[in-house]
């Protein structure tokens, strides 16, 4: 079977870890991957837990070479909207040199890709490996990874390593290979307003009695001061300054010029935080984001009320200095600060996790920019990633080992969205970028 197919076959499982009706799915996706590395020689398992099942595969152990953790998630977000997508999200094809699925590069395309590039350099090498290489694949990154999180503390010394190697991360453009050395981090929560007992007649009840819907507004636009700063006090203490060399870096990545992303993101113009531009605040500043909101009558034509209750989810992307609990109880405070009168509020925290940031230029680090230039023919781009990988930063507290991020997720890759996809000649250099990455690291003494 070619390397496409094999793909198809890892895509066409619907391993969406956030549906229960989906935990068959996501398990039979773990035996898939354990029969995968089983056939390479690998000692592999598929570890249960109280959710979804957490792959290991060790490579056979040789004496004096560096270790190499590679991570990845097999679980992907949901489908909906199915109606948008072109073709089934399960069902992979190939179109325009890109193959589409739910999963295609969130991330089973980026792991498969370094499962292939681990399985050629052994048929090159005899069955041997530059590194002793164990894979860690879970089933439940995009719902929080709260069992790989009690995993790693169980299985500390099993999965002690030199260095992890991450694929989950994005490009900046199809021809610029890009280190992401940073991840934000996160805090979540939902706030709910609560009003009347029940749905109330507008004309009846109206300006007697507070609105939930006009309640949460006037929260929300407490939010941010008239420079788009985070309003909520405290929300900045600890937050480090930019270095001048990642804005020198950073104002030459392409396609992250203000101009280009407002083209990419199809916005007439893009709006930041006073002081940065796009770039520099997607990768280094903290936000305060609105994901959902909701309350009222939402149905066709009008329905004459004062709402019962309102809703919004936010979510905060946070970066070194920030500590996702205290934000998270600023939010709280600030939240019932503004709340108005005659209503109350219940404040539900969600999954969060910490920034992460590595030295680019350690000794792996430059071993990782040398593969990435080797393989694509130019020197990469270092970045910080604007999105959260939560995980990545308790790995470095439990195994106490930096990761390199080297990702193949290009910016119109529709990841968490209708018709995801996965560039072929992406997952081709990736196959090619991993083995020259593990020969690079095997060259490293430790």
């Amino acid at each position: 079977m070619n390397r496409l197919d094999q793909l198809a076959t890892l895509l066409r499982f619907p391993s969406i870890s956030a549906q229960k009706e989906h935990a068959r799915d996501v398990s039979d996706c773990a035996d898939w991957l354990v029969d995968k590395l089983s056939g390479m020689g690998f000692e592999a398992v598929a570890h249960k837990t109280h959710r979804h099942p957490v792959v290991v595969g060790r490579s056979p152990r040789e004496e004096g070479r560096p270790t190499v953790l590679i991570y990845g998630h097999y679980d992907v977000q949901p489908v909906d909207p199915v109606e948008l997508w072109e073709s089934d999200p399960f069902e992979p094809e190939v179109r325009d040199g890109k193959i589409y699925a739910r999963g295609a590069t969130d991330n089973k395309g980026q792991l498969f890709a370094h499962i292939l590039g681990v399985e050629e350099l052994q048929r090159q090498n005899g069955g041997h490996l530059p590194v002793n290489v164990i894979f860690l694949l879970e089933g439940e990154e995009e719902v929080g990874s709260g069992s790989l999180s009690l995993f790693l503390k169980e299985h500390r010394d099993e999965l002690a390593c030199d260095v992890i190697v991450v694929s989950d991360t994005g490009m900046a453009a199809p021809d610029t290979p890009t280190f992401s050395y940073g991840l934000r981090g996160l805090a979540g929560a939902e706030i709910i307003v609560k009003g009347p007992s029940a749905d109330l007649h507008s004309g009846v009840f109206g300006g007697a009695v507070a609105n939930p819907v006009t309640a949460l507004a006037e929260i929300i636009a407490s939010f941010h001061d008239s420079e788009g700063r985070v309003a909520v006090r405290g929300f900045y203490d600890g937050v480090e300054s930019i270095a001048t060399w990642e804005r020198s870096m950073w104002a030459t990545v392409p396609g992250m010029s203000n101009e280009e992303l407002a083209k990419l993101t199809g916005v007439d113009t893009v709006v930041t935080e006073a002081g940065f531009t796009g770039a520099e605040c997607i990768y280094a500043r903290p936000t305060l984001e609105l994901n959902g909101i909701g309350g009222g009558y939402q149905g066709e034509g009008s329905k004459t009320i004062i709402p019962s209750r309102a809703f919004a989810k936010i979510s905060c992307r946070l970066v070194p200095g920030q500590d996702p609990e205290r934000i998270e109880s600023l939010l709280e405070e600030h939240v019932k600060t503004h709340t108005p009168r005659g209503v109350s509020v219940e404040f539900k925290r969600e999954h969060s996790g910490r920034a992460y940031v590595c030295d680019p230029n350690s000794e792996f680090g430059l071993a990782a920019q040398q593969a990435l230039e080797e393989a694509f023919g130019r020197k990469p781009v270092l970045v910080r990633e604007g999105g959260s990988i939560p995980i990545i930063e308790e790995m470095k507290n439990v195994l106490g080992a930096d990761a390199l991020m080297l990702g193949m997720c290009l910016p119109d890759a529709r990841i968490h969205s209708p018709n995801e996809n996965f560039s072929v000649e992406l997952f081709t250099k990736g196959i090619e970028m991993s083995q020259i990455l593990l020969r690079r690291l095997g060259q490293i003494k430790r």
